[in-house]
């Protein structure tokens, strides 16, 4: 007992010493070298500096990494020895607050995902994002920081990269110097990325790709790293759980010691009709070992009709089904593909050309689109018009029917039910009076005694 006491006043008193060094001295560096001869893991020398906030992330880093060149003492020799490390109280306003990059959904450290179907829009989505971030400028909504990005497409060729990534930033009016040099690229196709493999029965982490992978993510100052489409990334049966386990944690030791945010764009099951975080493709360990997950949906036939748009297979939402650091999510972001002409025909360059202006690519771009509010210019005094209207008569709750109760609502409002957005928000504020009571759905006989559904303005008894 007297061991196990000494051991613990024994570890005070070395903190109490270490944090006197840091902020009365400011002498981190040797406090650093003390904890790397303690075979202190770079995570743990890390976390516990940074508690103090007298150094970037950046610097620290650097700090440890000349200690270790300093002693030649390397992470991979500290771990080789197994101890239990004794928790550091730190008062909860020195703990580092977490970083997110972009919105809720990239973290500083963590892997995150986004699952999708195929041909919906997910890496024109994440073209549209990458280029936010790497400019600094809110092209879909969401603010952040000029960032740097290094951008792994596993599957198409360079060139198409190219195109979706010109298309981008000709429709959002971004130049060259919106990129400047913080937007890295590298293409499956021209040399792979893959971090671990099926050796026999066993699951083997390619090291050398991975440690490789981080240091040049450090040496460039890399913030995140995207990786489209997961699959590729690895050659391990999908469905194994303990394999799948093994990537993905593998990509979190990238996240973590690359001290980036890490988004893996993966594909859901083949049939899948309403996209959930149970869709994804192969064993659950992915989003399990993700810490947030968001899932891509097209929009329905019913709810293109609810919005009076066409061409609902122009719009997708975006919904955060697993955030594990931040609160569940309470609505869908809603997106819209436009297309773009990239004006590359090579007959409109030819002298006295005879075609006139002929089109180029067609580009899908992932913009930003609301979902319309039928309250939008509504006012009080429109209601009570609409009411008085809706007084003066019987009205069916059927939209079908010829004596629709949003007949005398649109009349009232000067919507024309012609149009699919105007007859979208009459039959949304209708909807929205009869939630709050202001309408009553009653059951009214018709000319030939058969019960039908008919709207009312609610009485001030109701």
């Amino acid at each position: 007992m007297n061991e196990v006491a000494d051991a613990e006043e024994k570890f005070l008193a070395q903190l109490k010493r270490r944090t006197s060094l840091i902020v009365q001295s400011n002498n981190m560096a040797q406090v650093i070298e003390e904890l790397i001869k303690d075979n202190e893991t770079d995570h743990d020398i890390h976390a516990f500096c940074a508690a103090f906030r007298r150094h970037t992330p950046a610097e620290i880093r650097k700090m440890i990494a000349d200690a270790r060149t300093t002693l030649k003492i390397s992470e991979h020799m500290s771990r080789g020895q197994m101890r239990a490390t004794p928790y550091r109280w730190t008062p909860p306003e020195q703990i580092p607050m977490r970083e997110f990059l972009y919105g809720k959904h990239l973290i500083r450290e963590y892997v995150s995902a986004t699952i999708a179907p195929g041909g919906l829009g997910k890496s024109s989505l994440i073209i549209a994002e990458m280029l936010s971030t790497v400019s600094g400028r809110a092209l879909l909504g969401v603010t952040s920081e000029q960032l740097r990005v290094w951008y792994f497409n596993l599957e198409d060729p360079a060139v198409e990269t190219t195109r979706r990534i010109q298309a981008t930033a000709k429709y959002f009016k971004l130049t060259e110097n919106d990129i400047g040099d913080r937007l890295f690229i590298n293409h499956g196709r021209e040399r792979p990325l893959v971090i671990a493999k099926t050796e026999g029965r066993d699951t083997v982490i390619c090291a050398p790709v991975v440690d490789a992978l981080i240091a040049e993510i450090k040496a460039r100052g890399i913030d995140v790293v995207i990786v489209d489409p997961f699959i590729s990334s690895h050659k391990v049966p999908e469905n194994d759980n303990n394999a799948i386990d093994m990537v993905v944690k593998e990509w979190g030791k990238v996240a973590d010691q690359g001290n980036c945010a890490v988004e893996l764009v993966h594909h859901v099951r083949k049939g899948e009709q309403e996209v959930t975080v149970q869709s994804a493709r192969g064993g659950v360990a992915l989003t399990d070992g993700c810490r947030s997950v968001r899932v891509l949906n097209r929009m329905t036939e019913a709810e293109a009709k609810n919005a009076g748009v066409d061409q609902h297979r122009s719009y997708f939402s975006a919904y955060a089904d697993k955030a594990n650091l931040t609160k569940p999510a309470d609505k869908r972001d809603w997106f819209k593909l436009v297309s773009v002409d990239l004006d590359n025909n090579p007959l409109n360059r030819l002298s006295g050309n005879p075609f006139g202006d002929l089109k180029g690519d067609d580009i899908g771009v992932a913009t930003r689109w609301e979902w319309p509010d039928p309250l939008d210019g509504i006012t009080g005094g429109d209601f009570e018009r609409a009411a008085a209207a809706i007084k003066k008569g019987q009205w069916r709750a059927n939209s079908q029917a010829k004596d629709w109760v949003g007949l005398p609502v649109a009349k009232t409002l000067g919507l024309s039910l012609a149009v699919k957005q105007e007859r979208a928000k009459v039959a949304g504020l209708i909807k929205i009076w009869l939630a709050s009571g202001a309408l009553a759905e009653v059951e009214r006989q018709d000319e030939r005694r058969k019960v039908k559904k008919s709207i009312e303005v609610a009485s001030d008894d109701d």
